[in-house]
């Protein structure tokens, strides 16, 4: 590890001690809610309200889990969804983990240049709108898969609050209201989204309103009477693939019916005492986020202060070497040969810290690669049991209600997950992610995600189940939360809402949310050679739920005189609640 020297340590406490602490200038967070027997925390209170109801008739986080992901999917459109795709972490009561991909795959019809035009540029729109941007959807058999392996009700039971929640209707309060807010014209040009999520009349639902979905209602029941072939094999992939077919696409009933969940090693890692578990490639979120969590292992944090400049130059840096990584190394696992084994030590952890200057901005153009040439609308929940199974699971369409296409009949958001491959090698994606030839599209692959759903343990208990939304920025608002509790003791509810900075090598930028730096540490850091702005997005930066055992802090678990489980939603999420009892 790099030693600082007195003079850097005496630089780092002043600029602690002259940064305003922004979390705690801004209002106070509310006090993270507090349970004994089990906890739910979901980005919308009714599926929050489903999770406990199971836990209370005796089921288990993984139940759980799958009847709030259902759940989501009628009352969280925006995000929520069975027409997308994502990822399961499940840690069990004895301390046996594992890993559930039931991301999006390509059509086998698909091909490594299908949104270039003849000159090879990319044509705008082709990877993010309509059917050719669709992924094969996976959360149906993710979600039976984890049921009848590790659950322990009927499906029928677990989909059922979803299927009145559709047929009935729910009504709108303002946090859902909002989630549809700069979207309706884009749900507009499809017939079968606009007749389900506007009125007759083309304007959006009001508060007050009631949202109702007999299509998907139809559709859950078939899922919940047939099971996952209802979804694979039947009516529903025939008329996705007819809709597809006429309006452009390439999806083919063979896509559906070669669906398969793979089961997976998370990745591992140990910070500072605490066991991280975490994604796997396809995703880069848990590889990445031990990565960063590595290279900052060697600093002391909790010394140097939340939002000192040197506190944020270190984090900076770990950042933009990390993502080189995430952006040109990592893929489909079936595809390419991951380096995560290199990529999760602590001695090429101590390689990067070695090349990193105290004072001096790092270059992101000199790190790149030699032969070198995901949305905010992702949704994560947060599940703990009585026994002390837990559950973390991000599941996204990727952009806003994903392609804006519903097939007729079947009241199902497709996904635009397509948009996460490398459609160009050298050329930003969505989210601004420049990625490299070990994400290009092949039939029946997976695109690489920043999906991180994690669950931390100590001592051989579990301590944080977190995860968030945030495409590209799930990384490291899964990080910041990670490093606010244990570097910098917050409790879960002032980690989730604290104010967050971004940087993911190319463009070499750091983001940031208001408030999150103090002006003095601003110009600090501009002296250094960083170039910091405002994100002018920031409201739709990534929205994290997050459940502490033991306390609601660090403190209070020390203590040992907390409560069991205290949960957080991010105070962002409008709709979200942590649910216990």
């Amino acid at each position: 590890m790099r030693c600082l020297s007195l003079k850097s340590l005496s630089l780092a406490l002043i600029f602690a001690l002259v940064a305003v602490s922004p979390w705690r200038a801004q209002a106070a967070s509310p006090e993270p809610i507090k349970a004994e027997h089990g906890m739910v925390v979901t980005a919308q209170h009714l599926a929050s309200d489903i999770g406990v109801e199971v836990l209370k008739r005796g089921g288990n986080a993984v139940d759980a889990a799958v009847a709030v992901g259902y759940a989501l999917a009628v009352v969280y459109p925006i995000a929520g969804n069975i027409g997308g795709g994502g990822f399961m972490t499940i840690r069990f009561k004895d301390g046996k983990t594992t890993f559930l991909d039931f991301r999006e795959r390509a059509p086998l019809a698909a091909t490594k240049s299908m949104y270039l035009d003849d000159k090879g540029d990319l044509v705008k729109g082709l990877s993010t709108n309509g059917y050719l941007a669709v992924g094969v959807p996976g959360p149906v058999m993710g979600f039976e898969h984890a049921r009848s392996r590790y659950g322990t009700r009927p499906l029928e039971e677990l989909i059922a609050p979803a299927i009145k929640l559709a047929k009935e209707g729910f009504v709108l309060e303002q946090g859902d209201v909002d989630s549809f807010d700069g979207k309706t014209e884009r749900l507009a040009k499809d017939p079968a989204a606009a007749a389900i999520f506007l009125k007759p009349d083309g304007k959006p639902f009001a508060v007050g309103e009631k949202l109702i979905q007999a299509d998907l209602a139809a559709s859950l029941s078939s899922i919940s009477e047939k099971g996952p072939d209802a979804f694979y094999k039947g009516a529903i992939a025939d008329a996705i693939v007819k809709a597809s077919a006429e309006k452009g696409g390439i999806l083919a009933k063979k896509d559906f019916e070669q669906y398969a969940v793979r089961e997976l090693e998370p990745v591992k890692c140990n910070y500072r005492g605490y066991d991280i578990v975490s994604s796997p490639p396809p995703s880069s979120g848990g590889v990445i986020i031990c990565e960063i969590l590595n290279i900052l292992e060697g600093y002391p944090l909790s010394y140097l202060g939340y939002g000192s400049a040197e506190t944020v130059h270190a984090m900076i840096e770990a950042m933009r070497h990390a993502y080189v990584d995430r952006n040109t190394a990592l893929g489909d696992p079936d595809f390419v040969e991951n380096p995560v084994s290199k990529l999760v030590d602590k001695a090429y952890a101590k390689e990067i810290r070695e090349k990193i200057e105290p004072f001096r901005a790092g270059v992101s153009q000199a790190l790149m690669p030699a032969g070198f040439a995901e949305s905010k609308e992702t949704t994560h929940y947060s599940i703990i049991d009585d026994e002390g199974n837990a559950v973390a699971v991000t599941y996204t369409l990727n952009g806003s209600f994903g392609a804006g296409v519903v097939a007729p009949g079947t009241g199902i958001l497709l996904n635009n997950e397509m948009d996460d491959f490398t459609a160009k090698p050298g050329a930003p994606n969505l989210y601004g992610l420049v990625q490299g030839e070990a994400n290009a599209i092949a039939p029946g692959k997976t695109p690489l995600s920043s999906m991180s759903p994690t669950i931390i343990s100590k001592d051989g208990r579990p301590f944080m189940v977190i995860g968030s939304p945030g495409g590209a920025r799930i990384i490291t608002i899964t990080l910041e939360a990670i490093i606010n509790v244990i570097d910098h003791g917050m409790n879960i509810q002032e980690a989730v809402d604290a104010p967050r900075l971004h940087h993911q090598w190319l463009p070499d930028k750091v983001f940031m949310e208001p408030y999150a730096l103090s002006p003095d540490t601003r110009k600090l850091l501009a002296a250094m050679g960083h170039d910091v702005e405002i994100d002018e997005n920031w409201m739709i930066w990534g929205q994290a739920t997050g459940i502490l055992v033991g306390g609601e802090n660090l403190t209070e678990i020390e203590a040992g005189g907390g409560a069991r489980y205290n949960g957080a939603v991010d105070s962002r999420i409008g709709a979200g609640a942590a649910r216990g009892y």
